[in-house]
């Protein structure tokens, strides 16, 4: 295991700041001589870093959607942990993934897309339910319509056509969130102290870091980075399409770990896409996934909801199918 580096300051890992990218590049350079760190093309073996929607709007206290656990303060925790675990094995890991949740204002699960009778929007965390749209208590909003190229009517249509397709899956009903995760935003951009950690490895092993966009669909939600939740409107039109490179990096590595937020959602549901796609293609590459608990939490809401349980039940089922559940503090052999 490597030394974290000295700039690391694990009190501001719940705080944004301003990457000073020069005294990093700098530090990894002299980092990478100390420690005699060698190019990850070089590296025998191949180890990725799967982290999922590390953005200020998950995981910094007091931004729209942060991932409290039930700690309360678990996406701070868990992203300190990570930052640890990326410093401790800069030697190992040789490529690092970071997904970013990327919304504008006009998409399928935000106040702005539905109105009631009267013209109100859905306040956050309104579930719709086909019914809903059946009887008109929600419409989709006909001044979105010329945007989109769409009667208005079609619009509702397609609203109908969603929330169907969501409940014959049996997930989950369509949730309103506040707007979060906007594009342009700066709930939108990585955790500083993360942001710091993959900057830092990737100047360290000279190995170039991939940003994966998802969730900036209009009419699908996209929990998983590797498909959106419903793939086709109701004129079999495309609403989003599956990604088959998640899969294709599985079968080029010796391993991959995951972590990030939250647990009950994205790393869920990202989780259980990989594995749809291991067991169509190779069941025993679960056996390379590794995910880090200690390095995700569940939504959590004090007195109105609690994912841990359900969050933990997926872990057991992935650990099932061959996927590894492990610390951030193991070391990678």
């Amino acid at each position: 295991m490597n030394q974290i580096p000295h700039f690391f300051d694990s009190s501001r890992v719940g705080e944004i700041w301003k990457v000073d990218y020069a005294a990093r590049a700098e530090d990894a350079r002299n980092y990478a001589l100390q420690h005699d760190l060698k190019p990850a093309s070089v590296s025998k073996d191949r180890i990725s870093l799967l982290v999922i929607d590390a953005q200020n709007t998950f995981c910094i206290p007091n931004f729209e959607l942060f991932v409290g656990g039930r700690s309360g303060n678990g996406a701070v925790e868990d992203n300190t942990r990570l930052c640890e675990f990326i410093y401790r094995n800069l030697g190992s890991i040789t490529h690092i993934t970071a997904t970013m949740d990327t919304h504008n204002a006009h998409q399928i699960f935000h106040p702005v897309f539905f109105v009631d009778a009267d013209g109100n929007h859905p306040t956050p965390y309104t579930d719709i339910h086909a019914a809903d749209l059946r009887s008109n208590k929600w419409t989709f909003n006909p001044a979105l319509a010329p945007q989109f190229s769409i009667a208005p009517e079609y619009g509702q249509q397609m609203m109908v056509h969603y929330a169907e397709a969501l409940e014959k899956k049996g997930k989950y009903a369509l949730t309103i969130w506040p707007y979060h995760a906007m594009l342009g935003g700066i709930g939108h951009a990585l955790v500083p102290a993360l942001e710091e950690a993959i900057f830092f490895h990737s100047i360290a092993r000279l190995a170039q870091p991939d940003f994966a966009i998802k969730g900036n669909k209009t009419f699908t939600e996209n929990y998983s980075v590797i498909g959106p939740e419903v793939l086709t409107g109701p004129m079999g039109e495309t609403l989003g399409e599956h990604d088959t490179k998640f899969i294709q990096q599985l079968q080029e590595v010796d391993r991959m770990y995951i972590a990030g937020q939250a647990k009950s959602h994205c790393v869920a549901w990202t989780i259980s896409d990989l594995l749809d796609d291991i067991q169509a293609t190779d069941a025993e590459l679960a056996k390379k996934v590794h995910l880090l608990e200690d390095c995700s939490s569940a939504v959590v809401v004090p007195g109105v909801v609690d994912h841990t349980e359900a969050a933990n039940e997926a872990y057991v089922r992935f650990a099932g199918a061959g996927m590894r559940i492990v610390k951030s503090t193991d070391p990678i052999k």
